[in-house]
């Protein structure tokens, strides 16, 4: 078994490392290599996804990504990420939501949002006038790519025995989200047991206040996606312990949904507890689920039992919440 590691920029070095000693212990047998990319691979070799690292990617069983920084105002820098999921067609985000022992977690939340992560406003097709005064972007939504990520979520909605929501703004946004629409309800009609309904984003975003435990499976797209996956974090606990999956046919990479926060990177203090939620997915993912659901029990119990660095209220530094977290495996 071979696990690709790109730690990144800022604090995802230190919570690589930490998670690296976490996948050793539980899958000793799996062969760990790091690989860089991110700003800190764009000042030394030029470009913030070596060839290289795309090939190790590409070659692992999966990867577990730490946490990159896309800085403003540097013209030709291209954000890593975009570039994995679309070089290595990583079509599926994958963001499950479930209460945690938090104070602040709303109760009885159990979703997942799978957001379709090859197109859309993410796409990067955009130019500005030669004025410099008007700016366009291209959305860009095809058929296929909306069945795919579709079938994705009613698959999992049926292991699920969950309902599908399939959010969209078809009422404005005719062409792009009525498309949509129209090839996820045709994907629909082949999952007459597993029950249906679309709503429009305005509407999803203030049930998801109200009653985010009438939502089990939740598809849409690219932007959309990103905004109502944050949007539930914090519903349950913040990003300090939302987890994400990019995942494809042929590569999947796993990574917390935080950024780089600079600010404290190399204090000692950086939460690994995102990120050690996406080594729990990743390690579902390669078929380890006793070693998965293991983690995800022990990261439960310290949450709970506030053994916690200072962003979710305890006092640790990251290599004693580690220390805490494998006592308990």
């Amino acid at each position: 078994m071979h696990i690709a590691l790109l730690p990144g920029d800022g604090i995802g070095p230190e919570v690589t490392r930490a998670s690296s000693r976490v996948l050793s212990f539980l899958v000793p047998h799996a062969k760990l290599t790091s690989h860089p990319i991110g700003f800190g691979a764009y000042r030394e070799f030029g470009t913030s996804l070596p060839e290289e690292t795309l090939e190790a990617v590409r070659d692992a069983d999966a990867t577990l990504l730490g946490a990159v920084t896309t800085p403003v105002g540097v013209p030709d820098y291209r954000s890593p990420v975009l570039q994995l999921r679309q070089r290595l067609k990583l079509f599926a985000n994958v963001r499950p939501v479930r209460t945690t022992p938090l104070a602040s977690s709303r109760g009885d939340v159990d979703l997942v949002i799978v957001r379709e992560n090859s197109e859309g406003l993410y796409s990067g097709r955009e130019r500005r006038s030669v004025d410099g005064d008007t700016a366009v972007a291209e959305r860009v939504v095809t058929r296929s790519a909306c069945a795919r990520i579709a079938r994705f979520a009613f698959e999992l909605a049926r292991r699920r025995q969950g309902q599908v929501t399939i959010v969209h703004k078809a009422n404005v946004l005719r062409e792009t989200c009525g498309l949509f629409l129209e090839a996820a309800m045709d994907v629909a009609a082949e999952y007459s047991d597993v029950p249906t309904s679309d709503m429009l984003v305005d509407a999803c975003a203030m049930r998801l206040i109200r009653s985010p435990e009438s939502f089990n499976v939740i598809v849409t797209s690219n932007l959309f996606g990103d905004i109502l996956s944050d949007e539930a974090a914090e519903l349950v606990g913040g990003l300090g312990l939302a987890r994400s999956a990019n995942v494809g046919a042929e590569a999947s990479v796993f990574e917390p949904v935080h950024g780089s926060a600079p600010d404290i990177a190399g204090q000692g203090i950086a939460n690994p507890m995102a990120a050690l939620g996406a080594v729990a997915m990743l390690l579902d993912h390669l078929g380890e689920s006793e070693a998965s659901k293991a983690l995800d029990r022990a990261i439960e119990e310290a949450v709970r039992e506030g053994d916690t660095p200072p962003d979710l209220g305890g006092e640790l530094r990251t290599d004693e919440v580690i220390e805490r977290l494998l006592a308990r495996l």
